[in-house]
């Protein structure tokens, strides 16, 4: 065979010919990442960090200020059959306030409270550290009374236990997870294979990738903090394109080994073929992840970092230790065999039904154009009546026996609502101007009907005196007409003609989070968009050397993100879903998920996009014509491409069983759009798309020759496995 002196090649040849040191090079990187990783530990965001606009600057301040609120939790004492508290209970509620106060864990314990139903008692006390395992002793003494009053029920409930139980109820979730998408990878693997050693390769490719990039991030996060969510987010990614990319290159090698080429051979083949469609790919996916860097949010490039790590480390690993591996075991790759299975796949790695398929959209393209992309369109109308909204206290799960404990707290002590928080800085916040100011703004906002406040709103100092806390309580929920109203006056007149005239200020809380989110997010949208489209759009010409093709790629990818939207729209906003994914609908999608599904699926589906194209363009290299090479790339490369999109589509199928609405619409989101990608998309409108251009598929402008070739064009390797 004749040398291809590639890096790719290069990469994958001296892997097969050194594969225990292949080996032993990437088991040493996994394993010192995971080592450093662990010891380093993970640095996460603060609220600050993961906030924008001006709430951001507010809560920065409030951290730099140390004027964080007190921690409180509650214990809430009920009769077990609902009734009235008698005596008796009522002197149980205040012996749990007594044995509370005894406790180094707690400071500012409240006598017992009762509500105006009679029916439940409330005692409140503060953390003395903001810490979980602060509410052992706290919840051992409510265990003790509780036992010595049968009949009564003392729960305990604050923002600490409720994040701890959530905490724990979403490892679970995410444990429940791996447990389900390994077994279900594997069971598709052994059947796309018909081996065990062959379906165990990618598998443990991909797990390792995930540890491998874990680790990285984790040290990684002590440069750039990274959200709490990371780890999800790369195990979601990378078990998905570690399998994907190791299929395409296994299965590749394998069809040459079939042929008669040594395994080195095999290897090099592959490498100069799928693995150069698994590099570009790849480089797409990074492109499209970048991509959250400009949303100007500390999650989304958390986000960023964390997938473009994993993604990386899965091409890496798919051009150097899984070369390695496959030289070693050669043959032994397709050992031991399942019985059946192996016989089902066809030796070209063809398919029967997509052959059929592609055959009719072939024979009448302008019909399959209309038809498919029709479907899509009007499967992407819905997402035109997409609301956003981040996740709220009323959307947590209520399987969480804690949430139904919250609940059961705010319909027996209803608080009037939440507060806007004003934050105010200069260089003595109790001088006379300031502090005439901050009483100006309180007499503003009593007489304004969209705030809830009595006499002078609540002040808190801090200890340097340089920043000042002013809570303007609303009523109604956080997303209601007077919160949103009283926002708008705060930071358009109150706040500027008040404090702001003689200090520093920001306006956060709730509402103001919320709103500063989607506005965020909604000036950096076209950005986001513009510099995914125009970076796939210019890598996809540099590939393939086609303006047709880097076009019909942008808009191909933009109708299977825009119909994955409006699955996403009738799903989630309506009611409908609700018994069979077992989840309350909020009336909205998440706020954060249609960039992140965006630049997600963006990359995502460049894996067959690239492998088809790339099949395509060597039938073109052997000397067939555009038709016959759109037909033989197609079903020849559809066995891998449906066997690594089932396997897709089961991990994120598996996210949307969860408990946590963000994560069912997650996996609702980027299993919709990968199915319709691989079917509807690869197999439907590339094939009349490329049908009804012809010849021009491949024209290239003179005056665009300048730019310079990746991955893609005539290669020796390819000649030969062609030939």
């Amino acid at each position: 065979m004749q040398s291809n002196t590639g890096p790719i090649v290069a990469a994958a040849r001296w892997s097969a010919r050194h594969p225990w040191r292949a080996i032993g090079l990437w088991v040493a990187l996994v394993v010192g990442a995971v080592v450093a990783g662990g010891a380093m530990g993970i640095v996460n965001l603060t609220d600050g960090q993961q906030l924008s606009g001006e709430s951001a600057r507010a809560e920065r301040t409030i951290e730099s200020a140390k004027l964080r609120d007190a921690i409180q939790e509650h214990a809430l004492v009920r009769r077990g059959d609902g009734g009235a508290l008698g005596a008796a209970d009522l002197a149980a509620a205040q012996d749990v306030a007594k044995r509370i106060k005894t406790l180094q864990t707690a400071r500012n314990v409240t006598p017992a409270v009762t509500s105006r139903s009679g029916t439940a008692a409330i005692v409140t006390w503060e953390l003395a550290r903001e810490d979980p395992t602060a509410l052992a002793p706290t919840r051992r003494v409510l265990a003790t009374v509780e036992k010595q009053h049968p009949d009564l029920r003392i729960e305990q409930v604050g923002d600490v236990s409720i994040q701890e139980a959530l905490d724990d109820a979403i490892g679970d979730d995410l444990s429940r997870a791996e447990r389900l998408s390994l077994p279900i990878t594997l069971v598709i693997l052994l059947v796309a294979f018909g081996a065990l050693i062959a379906a165990l390769m990618p598998l443990l490719l991909a797990i390792s990738c995930v540890a491998l990039a874990v680790g990285l991030t984790a040290v990684a996060s002590h440069v750039t903090p990274v959200s709490d969510a990371i780890n999800s987010v790369i195990l979601l990614i990378g078990l998905a394109v570690g399998v994907d990319y190791s299929m395409f290159f296994m299965r590749r090698a394998r069809d040459e080994r079939a042929r008669g080429v040594t395994s080195i051979d095999a290897v090099e083949i592959a490498a100069a073929t799928a693995g150069r469609a698994v590099v570009v790919s790849g480089i797409t996916v990074l492109i499209a992840m970048s991509g959250m860097f400009l949303s100007g949010n500390g999650i989304f490039s958390s986000f960023a970092i964390g997938t473009m790590i994993v993604v990386a480390t899965a091409v890496i690993g798919s051009i150097t230790v899984l070369p390695g591996l496959s030289a070693r075991l050669g043959k032994w790759v397709d050992r031991p065999r399942i019985p059946l299975l192996h016989r089902l796949g066809r030796p070209d790695g063809s398919s029967r039904i997509w052959s059929a398929l592609v055959s009719r959209v072939m024979r009448r393209p302008g019909l399959a154009l209309v038809v498919a992309g029709g479907s899509l369109v009007a499967l992407a109308i819905p997402a035109l009546g997409m609301n956003t909204k981040l996740l709220g206290t009323e959307d947590l799960p209520r399987s969480v026996p804690i949430m139904r404990t919250y609940d059961a707290l705010t319909a027996a002590f209803p608080g009037d609502g939440g507060a806007h928080t004003v934050v105010v800085q200069a260089e003595d916040v109790t001088a006379p101007a300031v502090t005439a100011a901050i009483t100006e703004l309180g007499r503003r906002a009593a007489a304004d009907p969209n705030f809830q406040l009595d006499g002078s709103p609540r002040v808190r100092i801090s200890a340097d005196r340089h920043a000042a806390e002013i809570a303007v309580p609303y009523p109604g929920p956080d997303d209601g007409r007077a919160a949103g109203a009283g926002l708008t006056t705060l930071r358009d007149s109150i706040v500027p003609q008040t404090v702001g005239r003689v200090a520093t200020t920001a306006v956060s809380g709730n509402p103001a989070v919320s709103r500063d989110f989607s506005s965020q997010l909604s000036s950096r949208l076209p950005l986001v968009f513009g510099f995914v489209l125009a970076l796939t759009f210019l890598l996809m010409l540099a590939s393939f050397r086609s303006v047709a093709i880097a076009t019909m790629t942008v808009v191909l990818n933009l109708l299977s993100v825009a119909a994955a939207y409006g699955v996403l729209v009738l799903v989630f906003q309506g009611h409908w879903a609700e018994g069979l994914l077992g989840f309350t609908s909020s009336g909205g999608i998440i706020a954060w998920l249609p960039l992140f599904l965006f630049v997600v699926l963006f990359g995502l589906s460049m894996d067959y996009h690239v492998f088809v194209l790339s099949r395509i363009r060597e039938a073109l290299d052997r000397g067939m014509h555009t038709r016959d090479a759109i037909h033989w790339g197609i079903t020849t490369s559809a066995g891998v491409v449906t066997s690594a999109a089932v396997v897709m589509v089961a991990v994120f199928a598996v996210f949307a069983t969860l408990t946590s609405l963000d994560f069912k619409q997650l996996g609702v989101g980027l299993a919709s759009a990968v199915a319709i990608d691989a079917t509807i998309v690869r197999g439907v409108l590339l094939p009349a798309c490329m049908r009804l251009v012809g010849e021009r598929n491949w024209y290239m402008p003179r005056w665009l020759e300048w730019i310079p070739r990746v991955g893609h064009g005539s290669h020796p390797a390819e000649a030969q496995a062609a030939s």
